[in-house]
């Protein structure tokens, strides 16, 4: 599977859509719940939705746990949506559960003085550069879906955050890892920008 976008299947993303997505931009990705598709792809995109305990079962039932750690310390572009930034962390409050920890801290549950889930279109303020922000206007709005949002460690990877009860993590970035609570593939042009300037920043 070398040059190719690999998106991971482990019963818990919005998979088609967001094949759709890349079909779109003129890219080839290929879905895979094959560790080894996953070792060797180029770009890994790691999707998700639902709860965690289900997410990570799944994860280190089909041995895809230790395929994503290895392809992010290896330096493989890699980009988590949703659920795929919420199990990079420590842990999830959600079940008590342990997480990948690839990137330390918790995921925690939305305060209850909001409606949970949160669901729908909200501002995303951008406190650094990526390029896969590029040409998006500043505090955009993009489409989320979600109960519970990461909280790492190191604010310092925290490069956007929105609004909602508190002010959560709504973009991540480290290394070769960038990581997004809202869902690209459902945020029209915009999220769409998002994955063409991923794949461009790639090549």
């Amino acid at each position: 599977m070398k040059n190719s976008i690999i998106i991971v299947d482990y019963g818990a993303g919005n998979l088609k859509s967001i094949k759709n997505a890349f079909e779109y931009l003129g890219y080839k990705p290929f879905i895979t719940n094959n560790p080894k598709d996953i070792l060797l792809g180029d770009s890994i995109v790691f999707p998700g939705q639902g709860s965690s305990p289900k997410a990570m079962s799944a994860l280190l039932r089909l041995d895809i746990a230790d395929a994503l750690k290895t392809v992010i310390q290896n330096g493989t572009p890699f980009l988590g949506i949703c659920l795929g930034l919420q199990t990079l962390m420590s842990r999830s409050e959600e079940g008590d559960t342990a997480c990948l920890d690839i990137i330390p801290g918790v995921t925690r549950l939305l305060p209850n003085s909001v409606k949970v889930p949160h669901m729908g279109w909200n501002k995303v303020d951008l406190s650094d550069s990526h390029p896969a922000f590029k040409d998006i206007p500043p505090a955009s709005y993009f489409y989320f879906v979600h109960s519970y949002y990461a909280d790492p460690q190191d604010q310092q990877t925290i490069i956007g955050t929105t609004n909602y009860g508190l002010s959560f993590c709504s973009v991540l970035a480290t290394g070769n890892i960038l990581a997004t609570q809202f869902h690209p593939e459902k945020s029209g042009p915009l999220g769409l920008t998002i994955y063409d300037n991923f794949m461009k920043g790639i090549g």
